[in-house]
């Protein structure tokens, strides 16, 4: 009898072990790397309207509605860094309503769509905040000093 205890309580350590061993494996390959989504060489500055604006865990994303050069209205996502780090920055989804006028400086992703990482974002009253937190991310002059 007290070998299958023995048995059955090793059984019951390799379970706990494995399965946390399996959760902590699927949150180090659900972040991404800057790298492995945007383009370092492709830098811009996107003027627009907020449309939504998602503060979560791990990256908080904005949408903005951009006047694109023939007319049209294109939704355009910008990642930005987690929200308690945006916190401390001052900037909080309260301060993006939907309608609030923004700068938006970032870098384009690879994928060719309508969405990029943003480095920081100028409201129409001049502040301006550093969004970003990707740690290899390569920094950019604020939104709207860029040249």
């Amino acid at each position: 009898m007290n070998k299958l205890n023995n048995f059955v309580s090793l059984k019951g350590t390799l379970a706990v072990i494995t399965t946390g061993l399996l959760l902590s494996a699927q949150n180090v390959t659900a972040h991404h790397a800057f790298s492995a989504e945007f383009d370092a060489l492709k830098p811009i500055e996107i003027k627009g309207v907020v449309t939504k604006a998602e503060w979560v865990n791990p990256h908080s994303w904005v949408y903005v509605d951009v006047k694109e050069a023939d007319g049209t209205v294109s939704n355009w996502g910008f990642e930005f860094g987690a929200p308690f780090s945006l916190k401390q920055k001052g900037l909080t989804k309260t301060v993006l309503p939907s309608g609030t006028e923004v700068v938006i400086n970032g870098y384009l992703s690879k994928n060719g769509k309508k969405f990029a990482y943003s480095t920081s974002i100028k409201l129409a009253d001049g502040r301006v905040f550093q969004t970003g937190g990707a740690q290899d991310a390569p920094a950019l002059p604020a939104a709207g000093t860029a040249n």
